[in-house]
């Protein structure tokens, strides 16, 4: 028998079309490109823009109303005298700002003034001290709540209404007699701000940057893992370099947090302008663009992280081990730039990440020369540098293992 062998010509599988270089340069652009749009279209993530713009502009609203509505009372009186120091009440008021709406009601008498505040026809009564009554010679009566706001403002009338008739017994005046008798206070750094105002200030920083670098942070990492678990990573990897996958993410991601943090800051601005500490808008507006600029380099790194985290996982249960080196260090920013002060504030305002929110806070608090936030951002950019690139690599060896769980030490081992 004899063997012969088939020579015709077989078939070859056609070899895929070779990637366009200029296609592959810009592939991290698509990959950004699909993480903007997928945003824009996650109805949950716009909802919630929404909202927390709205309750921002709500925050503001609801002071604003309280901080212009005026304080109103009915004041019963018994004598000219009583109604002369509620005028004066209302005029050193008005001097300080303060809104007094008051109105004065006169009763003949002790019983008629009280019956009125009784009825709830009166708030309080100004009446001449009983004798014997500890040497007062006025008293406030209320019926059930104490108004701090008249008593202030009356007890200082009568204080100087009181001034007055002594010194006018003695032959003097009320200025002559408190002549020398008022403290006086000056500060050495005049362009110091409101300790309170700075606080409020660093805790709004904090936590804006806490709560975006933790949603879009876990979003990375969550993306990640999916891909990695559905095998789509290795479709991708066979049509775009692995770092141009993660640049894409970063990028993209980076895009969306800045922005919707710029709208937070924006109708934060906006707020502040139009409510009664619209003097204040001129170093917050400076150290929030500031803000903005820090987070934009420090989310960068954060989210190369965030990224590498879910590249060690193989499911989404092992994130939460993986994640919490990122989660830690999220956390270690936030509430140092709600409780450092002083010196190691003006440290922290230096170590890269640290600084997003505690140069921002200096600045906000007038303690940071115009210098420092370009030095601190410098050196924050050099750090963001060395990490993003070693994020990469270890993103490109691990995020192809589907294996076991990857610890940090096994992915750098790996062969990229």
């Amino acid at each position: 028998m004899t063997l012969t062998t088939d020579t015709s010509t077989r078939t070859e599988r056609p070899a895929p079309p070779p990637r366009s270089a200029q296609g592959v340069d810009r592939a991290w652009q698509v990959v950004a490109a699909r993480e903007i749009w997928v945003k824009l279209h996650d109805k949950n993530f716009l909802m919630s823009t929404f909202f927390t713009m709205l309750l921002i502009a709500g925050v503001f609203g609801i002071q604003a109303f309280f901080a212009g509505k005026p304080h109103e009372a009915t004041i019963a009186v018994t004598s000219p005298a009583a109604a002369t120091i509620v005028r004066q009440a209302q005029d050193a008021g008005a001097a300080a700002e303060a809104n007094l709406a008051w109105t004065v009601k006169t009763a003949p008498g002790e019983s008629a003034a009280l019956a009125l505040v009784r009825s709830g026809d009166a708030d309080v009564a100004l009446l001449p001290g009983s004798p014997g009554s500890a040497g007062s010679e006025w008293r406030l009566v209320g019926d059930r709540e104490k108004d701090d706001t008249v008593a202030t403002w009356v007890g200082k009338a009568v204080g100087e209404h009181v001034l007055a008739e002594h010194a006018a017994a003695l032959g003097t005046t009320a200025d002559r007699l408190t002549s020398g008798s008022t403290v006086g206070y000056d500060l050495l750094d005049k362009d110091s701000r409101d300790p309170g105002f700075v606080n409020a200030v660093g805790l709004i920083f904090a936590f804006l940057f806490y709560m975006a670098a933790l949603i879009f942070g876990m979003q990375i990492a969550q993306s990640v893992v999916e891909e990695k678990q559905s095998r789509i990573v290795e479709i991708l990897s066979a049509a775009i370099p692995i770092r141009h996958l993660l640049v894409g993410k970063i990028v993209g991601n980076v895009v969306m947090a800045l922005t919707q943090l710029a709208l937070f800051l924006g109708v934060g601005m906006v707020g502040l302008s139009m409510s009664p500490w619209s003097s204040l808008l001129g170093p917050v507006a400076g150290a929030a663009g500031w803000f903005l600029v820090f987070f934009l380099v420090g989310f960068a790194v954060l989210a190369a992280l965030w990224a590498v985290a879910g590249s060690l996982a193989t499911r989404h249960e092992d994130l939460q081990s993986t994640s919490t080196p990122v989660t830690t260090l999220t956390m270690v920013i936030l509430f140092g730039g709600i409780f450092l002060t002083g010196t190691w504030q003006v440290i922290a305002s230096y170590v890269p990440l640290m600084s997003v929110v505690a140069m921002p806070i200096r600045l906000a608090s007038g303690t940071a020369a115009w210098w420092e936030p370009v030095v601190s951002i410098g050196i924050t950019l050099g750090l963001a540098a060395f990490l993003v690139r070693l994020a990469a690599r270890v993103y490109s060896r691990s995020v192809m293992q589907t294996g076991a769980r990857l610890t940090l030490r096994q992915a750098m081992r790996l062969q990229g």
